[in-house]
């Protein structure tokens, strides 16, 4: 790991200390590819005392998630082949699967 790598996984660490939490749980939910590639960089950096998720429309893309839990959205709609990068396709993705979204930020 390189030392500003190190530096940044500590200030994350520092941040997110569980005393200092108090009992509150935290997630964080990646959508899309870029809030994936954001949640495997937190996890690459060792960042804990969080549960991630991920959801997206792109099975394969799941696939290559590093987080615990991942949501794949709109499978009748998309067939797990993505979005296309279209908001209204990713909105559509989502509501169709709004349980499952409410069920996974629960608790």
């Amino acid at each position: 790991m390189k030392k500003s790598e190190e530096r940044e996984a500590q200030e994350l660490r520092l941040t997110l200390d569980p005393a200092a939490r108090r009992g509150a749980k935290i997630k964080v939910i990646g959508v899309g590819g870029g809030g994936s590639n954001a949640v495997n960089r937190m996890v690459e950096v060792g960042l804990t005392g969080v549960e991630f998720i991920v959801a997206n429309t792109d099975a394969q893309a799941l696939d290559h998630s590093r987080a615990a839990m991942k949501l794949q959205l709109g499978q009748k709609l998309t067939k797990g082949l993505g979005a296309g990068a279209d908001p209204n396709i990713g909105r559509q993705a989502a509501l169709e699967d709004t349980d499952m979204i409410i069920s996974a930020l629960s608790g």
